[in-house]
């Protein structure tokens, strides 16, 4: 039997609720509108979350640096 190539090259993901102040949606929309293209919410949200993510991990990785040298 042939694998359905569709289903062997869409990742697993998790799925979560997420509960933020109305606000917080009306903020994210209008980021949204103002880049060109249409881009969802869902798009917008993992794009903050890993750049969220890389910011983390280049201030550890300094620290760490940091720590070696002193």
């Amino acid at each position: 039997m042939i694998p359905d190539s569709k289903s062997s090259t869409v990742r697993t993901l998790d799925r979560l609720n997420l509960r933020l102040p109305g606000e917080t949606f009306e903020a994210i929309d209008a980021a949204r509108q103002a880049r060109p293209g249409n881009i969802s919410r869902n798009t917008w949200i993992t794009e903050a979350v890993e750049e969220k993510l890389a910011r983390e991990r280049e201030q550890c990785d300094s620290e760490k640096a940091a720590d070696q040298h002193a």
